[in-house]
C-alpha cells in the first residue's frame, strides 16, 4: 500500500502570489530591482569603517552641478515670532492698541481666542552688520553673522495647527503620510558614507516636535529613507557596542546568514518595505560600529570649539552639543542633518509656542540656541565646510502681530521669517517681506514648496524631475509647484 501524497496547505498570500499576485509580484520586483530601492549585497568586509553596500544608499550623480553637500535643517518647533526675531515692524509701535482689522479691513480667525490689539514688540531691534540688517535683542551672536545670512521674510503656509504645519514645512503637504525632505535628499543622492545614515533626526532633550516620526519619516517610499533618529541624551545611539564574548568573525558570520535567510524571504514576498529597511539597518548597524562611535564623540574637540558652541555653558549646552554634532556628521558625509529644538513636554516654555508669556518664551529658547547656531555659522566657515553646506532656519508657522491673553501672539501661517546660509548664498540680504505689520507675507510670497525647491536645487536635484511613483502618479517634493527663490540660486 502506497502512502497518499500530502495534500498542500495553502496560506492566503501563498495562492494571490501563485495566482494572479504572482505576475505582479514578478513585476513589482522587476520594478524594484531597476529602482535599486531593495538591491542588497550580503558580502561584508571592506576597509576600516565597513563595506559598501549597494542599495538605496548608493550614491546617485546630481542633476547638475551642486553647490552644497549637505544640509544642516534647524527647525524651531513651536513657532517662532518674525515680529519679536527678524522682522522689524516700526508700524506696530505706532499703531499700537489700535485692532488690526480696523486697519486691514478684514476680519481674521484667531485660532486660541482671546484676541488684543497690535502689540509692539517688547524686544529692541538694532541694525548689524556691513548689510544693516535688523535683528532683535534676543540673537545677539546671530546678529553678529548677518553678512553670512540670507533672511527670507515673506515664507508663508497654509494652516495655522501646530501638526499640519509642521507636516507641510517637513514633507510639503498637510496631511501624514508624505516624505519628508531628507528622504527626498537621501532617495535623490544616496549617502556619502557608507557607514553613516544618509539622513540623522535629533529631537530635543524636552521631547519630539509635534507629529512625532511622521516629521521624519518615509511616507510611500521605501521605509529605509526615513531618517535615524540619534537620541537627545546620553549616547545618541543605543547598544552600539558590538557584545565582548562576540569577535569580528562571528558576527560577520551570523549577519552573512542573517542575510541569506532575508533575502529568501524577499524574495517571496518582494513588496516588504519593512523588511529591506531593517535588512538595511542591520547591516547600517554593523558598519556604524567601525565609525559611529568617533562621528559622534565630541570630547575630542578642543575646548576653544566646545566654548564656541556654548558646550558646559549651562542653558546653551544641549542645543550646543547636537550643533557640533551636526557639523561632524555632515564632516564625514551625512547628506541631512535635522535637528529639532523645542520638544512637546508639559510646559509652555518647551516649545516656541508663545500664547500667554512671549517675553519669557523667546528669551529663554533665544538663549539657548543664539550661541550654538552662531557657533555653528563659525565653526563650518572656518573649516572650509560652509561653501558646500547649507543651514536652513524655520518654524511651522510665525505668529500674529496682535496681543493674545495681553502678553502672548497666537499663531499665523500668513508669514515667517526664515533663515539660509552657506552654499555659497549671498549673505546680508533680505529676500520678500511681510506687510506693514507683519501680518501677511506682501512682497515675493514664497511657499513651502519653493523653499523646498530651493534646497533641492542648492544639491543639484531639479525638483520637477525628482519623482516617485506611486498610486499610479508621480509625486514631487515640490507637488505641483514650487519655484527655486531665484536671489538664493542666484
Amino acid at each position: 500500500m502506497t502512502d497518499k501524497p500530502k495534500k498542500k496547505i495553502w496560506s492566503r498570500r501563498d495562492f494571490l502570489m501563485q495566482s494572479g499576485g504572482g505576475m505582479a509580484g514578478l513585476a513589482l520586483a522587476s520594478l524594484m530591482n531597476d529602482d535599486k530601492a531593495f538591491a542588497q549585497n550580503a558580502a561584508l568586509g571592506g576597509d576600516e569603517c565597513g563595506a559598501v553596500f549597494p542599495g538605496a544608499f548608493e550614491p546617485k550623480p546630481p542633476h547638475f552641478k551642486p553647490r552644497a553637500k549637505s544640509v544642516i535643517s534647524l527647525f524651531m518647533s513651536g513657532g517662532p515670532s518674525q515680529v519679536d526675531t527678524f522682522d522689524y515692524k516700526p508700524a506696530l509701535t505706532k499703531y499700537a492698541g489700535v485692532p488690526l482689522e480696523d486697519l486691514i479691513g478684514e476680519k481674521f480667525a484667531v485660532r486660541q481666542g482671546m484676541p488684543g490689539p497690535l502689540m509692539p514688540s517688547p524686544f529692541e531691534f538694532k541694525q548689524h552688520g556691513e548689510s544693516g540688517m535688523w535683528v532683535s535683542e534676543i540673537f545677539p551672536h546671530l546678529a553678529k553673522q548677518v553678512d553670512d545670512i540670507a533672511f527670507i521674510k515673506s515664507l508663508y503656509g497654509r494652516s495655522n495647527d501646530h501638526i499640519q504645519s509642521t507636516y507641510e514645512m517637513q514633507t510639503g503637504q498637510i496631511r501624514v503620510g508624505f516624505p519628508s525632505v531628507g528622504c527626498w535628499v537621501t532617495y535623490g543622492l544616496g549617502s556619502e558614507s557608507s557607514s553613516l545614515p544618509g539622513f540623522v533626526v535629533m529631537n530635543d532633550y524636552r521631547g519630539g516636535p509635534l507629529g512625532g516620526p511622521a516629521d521624519w519619516g518615509s511616507g510611500f517610499m521605501p521605509a529605509s529613507y526615513q531618517g535615524t533618529l540619534f537620541r537627545s541624551s546620553g549616547d545618541p545611539i543605543v547598544d552600539l557596542e558590538a557584545p565582548e564574548n562576540l569577535t569580528t568573525d562571528q558576527q560577520r558570520a551570523r549577519l552573512e546568514v542573517l542575510a541569506k535567510l532575508n533575502q529568501m524571504d524577499m524574495e517571496k514576498y518582494p513588496g516588504n518595505s519593512e523588511l529591506a529597511a531593517r535588512i538595511s539597518s542591520y547591516e547600517l548597524a554593523y558598519r556604524m560600529q567601525g565609525c559611529a562611535p568617533e562621528a559622534i564623540d565630541i570630547r575630542s574637540e578642543s575646548d576653544a570649539t566646545k566654548k564656541l558652541y556654548g558646550i558646559d555653558e549651562g542653558i546653551t549646552d544641549p542645543f550646543g552639543k547636537q550643533c557640533l554634532m551636526a557639523r561632524r556628521l555632515v564632516e564625514r558625509g551625512v547628506r541631512f542633518v535635522q535637528l529639532f529644538m523645542g520638544g512637546v513636554g508639559v510646559q509652555n516654555t518647551d516649545t516656541w509656542d508663545a500664547h500667554s508669556n512671549l517675553v519669557e518664551n523667546h528669551t529663554l529658547h533665544a538663549k539657548e540656541s543664539d550661541k550654538p547656531i552662531a557657533g555653528l555659522i563659525q565653526d563650518l566657515k572656518a573649516r572650509g565646510l560652509l561653501d558646500d553646506t547649507l543651514i536652513v532656519w524655520h518654524g511651522e508657522f510665525g505668529r500674529m502681530p496682535i496681543s493674545q491673553r495681553g502678553i502672548g501672539r497666537d499663531h499665523n501661517p500668513g508669514t515667517q521669517t526664515a533663515l539660509m546660509i552657506g552654499a555659497g548664498i549671498q549673505g546680508g540680504q533680505e529676500i520678500g517681506a511681510s506687510d506693514e505689520w507683519g501680518y501677511k507675507a506682501f512682497d515675493q510670497p514664497i511657499s513651502a514648496h519653493d523653499m523646498h525647491a530651493t534646497i533641492l536645487h542648492l544639491l543639484g536635484l531639479d525638483h520637477e524631475k525628482l519623482t516617485y511613483r506611486y498610486s499610479g502618479r508621480d509625486y514631487r517634493l515640490s507637488d505641483i509647484s514650487g519655484k527655486p527663490i531665484p536671489q538664493i540660486i542666484a
